[in-house]
């Protein structure tokens, strides 16, 4: 009997260590500095993690003024994984008292991890400028070009700084860098970065006496560019409404997609007809979308009984329904979306393409095509200017009415 109560003992020590260990190994609640590892650069991003009665962790991505609720995180003693967003990737990592330590992984990719560590207690992002040297003004609207391989992309940016921080983002003709984040550091070097849970930027550039930047942009895991601005307060980007059109001969856009319930949706169906119809080219995967959606699920609850309807196109990573619809399930039960959204392909352009022949091609998501009450293709407008933007997204949001108005008083000329 000795024996027995011995083995007991020497087993609830045990339990009770391991429960002492895990107590130790509890996440930090606070403000956390995080770093992913990318091209042997350092991109900066910072956390705030918080404990919900009842609910559990709650952790939010910070990039200026946006903050991006992760809520789907798991504890165990010594480690922690976390589901990032609507996107399929996680963060794991092993919980070592004041240092999180491990991986970003995109779980779609093959092989696509990059190392991740994140210390609690440090809430600034980039190294803070040691130097004495006068701080470089990086203020204001730039004409920007990004040097591809075989040619240029033109962008706008527009940076504000206050000391020696930074915020702003790139307006391209395809969509914006959304809600950057960094500051001046030593020697002049101008710092932005920004990680939403699938995609990681970071920017540095020099000023060169002139006045011009020089600089280098890393996103992900292979992608440099360099790239060049100039300030220009009349910087602006190609028509956004002439980018994307319809094919010789064409004045409609036909298609039969299949919903999350395998479905069949097409423009024939009783519920579009003589309605304005909103065609909404996404994927789950791209902030520019999401962005976007956010915008048209507050819309079109205030504005379904106008006689519009919405239809969102999802083109996801993978040509699989099945993946497809499990993505843009989560999409629709996280925003509450209410009107229809079909799976239409894969985010590869030119399959994308070929899903809507009548289109000279696919080239951004997001893509928005606005079909007047006789059906007929009215408008096709390229790329999204998110809240990131400021007034650029006030000025998308009043174009969207002005034209959504006309279109139901009265159908527009063809394009």
């Amino acid at each position: 009997m000795k024996r027995i109560w011995l083995v007991f003992l020497v087993y609830a020590g045990l339990i009770g260590c391991f429960a002492k260990k895990e107590a130790v190994n509890a996440l930090k609640t606070g403000t956390w500095r995080a770093v992913i590892n990318i091209q042997r650069q350092e991109l900066p991003f910072n956390l705030d993690i918080e404990m919900v009665p009842e609910v559990g962790y709650r952790m939010y991505i910070i990039n200026a003024e946006e903050r991006i609720l992760l809520d789907e995180i798991t504890v165990t003693s010594d480690s922690v994984d976390i589901v990032l967003h609507l996107f399929d990737a996680n963060i794991k990592a092993r919980i070592l008292g004041d240092t999180l330590r491990g991986e970003f992984i995109l779980n779609y990719a093959t092989d696509y991890r990059i190392p991740f560590q994140a210390v609690f207690g440090q809430s600034y992002r980039f190294e803070k400028k040691t130097s004495e040297e006068p701080t470089p003004d990086f203020s204001g609207k730039y004409s920007v070009q990004f040097i591809h391989e075989t040619d240029t992309i033109p962008a706008v940016g527009i940076f504000e700084q206050h000391g020696d921080n930074l915020t702003g983002t790139f307006l391209t003709p395809t969509g914006d860098y959304r809600y950057l984040q960094g500051s001046v550091g030593n020697g002049g070097l101008f710092q932005l970065s920004t990680f939403d849970g699938n995609h990681a930027y970071l920017f540095t550039a020099h000023k060169e006496p002139a006045g011009k930047l020089i600089g280098e942009y890393y996103s992900g895991k292979t992608l440099k560019e360099i790239w060049i601005a100039e300030k220009n307060e009349n910087a602006r980007l190609p028509d956004a409404d002439k980018l994307t059109y319809l094919q010789e001969g064409h004045d409609r856009i036909t298609f039969s997609f299949p919903d999350i319930e395998g479905k069949t949706v097409s423009l024939d169906d009783g519920r579009y007809k003589n309605k304005v119809v909103i065609l909404q080219l996404f994927g789950t995967w791209c902030p520019n979308c999401l962005d976007e959606t956010k915008f048209l699920t507050s819309w079109y609850d205030a504005n379904k009984n106008r006689g519009v309807e919405i239809i969102g196109l999802a083109y996801e990573r993978k040509d699989d329904f099945t993946y497809a619809r499990d993505r843009v399930q989560k999409m629709i039960g996280k925003f509450d979306i209410q009107y229809d959204v079909v799976i239409a392909g894969t985010d590869d352009k030119a399959a994308a393409s070929k899903t809507l022949p009548m289109l000279h091609e696919i080239i951004s998501f997001p893509t928005t095509i606005f079909i007047g009450k006789d059906g007929k293709v009215k408008k096709i407008h390229t790329g999204f200017s998110g809240p990131g933007t400021g007034k650029y997204y006030e000025v998308f949001i009043q174009q969207f009415n002005e034209t959504v108005n006309d279109l139901l008083k009265d159908d527009l000329p063809l394009m």
